[in-house]
């Protein structure tokens, strides 16, 4: 026969303690001695007790789970930040539910209801656009939505971001620097903020020093694309001396390209991505980029939603980190610059 459930009660009865004093060995963040932890624990082992956590969160109000939505599983920054998040998550006692979305407002509409379905405690949307309806929604639930690595000003609601523009300005003042004078930029999509931040910054520190950009074109952040719009930047009879890259994802591709045609990066063209993912570091790429303080725009994160869960104060607010030029191969550095 197959044996039931073992209850807290049966738990509490061998471990010679309340019922209660179960519940809060069972429960994150709650009181109880070392003592009673490790008899409640050695019961509950001894007579394969595992918690009724749906049920917990019946009774308490909280599900403890946190809703990460996320588009661009392909670009490696997102695993990683996918998994920075996870872990700062857990260690704080939250568990969470992954969902993929396309990265359009449509999209994402029925994942942030059946996050809400779920009843989740928050969610954090990675890259992705919600309406201003969505938000109003989640607020009258109650359910705080943090944005990371996107702003969305227009729906109400809290966002993490790096400084993309000055991340865009600090590029193109690095390439100025090195006596570039044919920058091409293939930007990210410009649907998105973090393409639209990256881009404005750019233009604006040339347009300081009376420069155009060589070219202009929107490379989605999708590597066909970038290696597309590279292919024909370096098919004319002039070609760009630099090219600054939305992110490192499209890098990669922009520096086959290159290769492809016989040009070396960082002697013949100069090459910058954004991002500085692990592979922006080994040999065969040896980026040049603007690296996003992903640890630091995660801690924040995860202040931020656990903030406004605990406290319910869900008046949204703006966090931009600055990050730092990493100096690599795949551009000329100017002499004397420094990361």
């Amino acid at each position: 026969m197959t044996q039931g459930k073992v209850t807290s009660a049966e738990v509490a009865a061998r471990a010679g303690v309340s019922q209660s004093a179960v519940s809060r060995v069972f429960t994150p963040g709650a009181s109880a001695s070392a003592k009673t932890v490790a008899k409640v624990r050695k019961a509950a082992e001894e007579l394969g007790y595992r918690p009724n956590v749906l049920a917990r969160a019946m009774v308490s109000g909280r599900s403890r789970i946190i809703g990460l939505v996320v588009a661009y599983l392909e670009n490696q920054f997102y695993p990683i930040a996918l998994e920075l998040l996870s872990n700062a998550l857990q260690a704080r006692g939250y568990h969470i539910l992954i969902f993929t979305a396309p990265n359009s407002t449509d999209g994402i509409e029925g994942v942030m209801q059946d996050l809400m379905d779920y009843q989740v405690d928050g969610i954090i949307a990675a890259s992705v656009s919600m309406s201003s309806d969505l938000s109003e929604r989640a607020q009258a639930l109650g359910i705080p939505v943090v944005l990371f690595n996107r702003s969305q000003n227009d729906v109400g609601v809290s966002n993490v971001t790096s400084a993309n523009r000055l991340g865009g300005r600090k590029v193109a003042e690095f390439l100025l620097a090195g006596g570039h004078e044919r920058i091409a930029h293939i930007a990210g999509w410009q649907g998105s903020s973090t393409g639209r931040d990256r881009q404005a910054g750019f233009l604006e520190a040339l347009e300081e020093v009376g420069q155009v950009p060589f070219a202009l074109v929107d490379g989605m952040y999708k590597r066909e694309v970038a290696k597309s719009c590279a292919t024909q930047l370096l098919s004319g009879q002039t070609r760009p001396d630099a090219i600054f890259v939305g992110n490192d994802h499209m890098a990669f591709a922009v520096i086959d390209a290159v290769r492809e045609v016989g040009l070396t990066p960082g002697r013949d063209i100069s090459i910058v991505g954004f991002d500085d993912v692990p592979l922006a570091s080994w040999g065969a790429y040896d980026l040049t980029t603007l690296r996003q303080p992903v640890n630091r725009m995660v801690d924040s994160t995860v202040d931020l939603i656990l903030g406004q869960i605990e406290s319910g104060d869900t008046v949204p607010q703006e966090i931009e980190i600055e990050g730092k030029l990493i100096l690599r191969g795949s551009a000329r550095i100017p002499e004397g610059w420094t990361s």
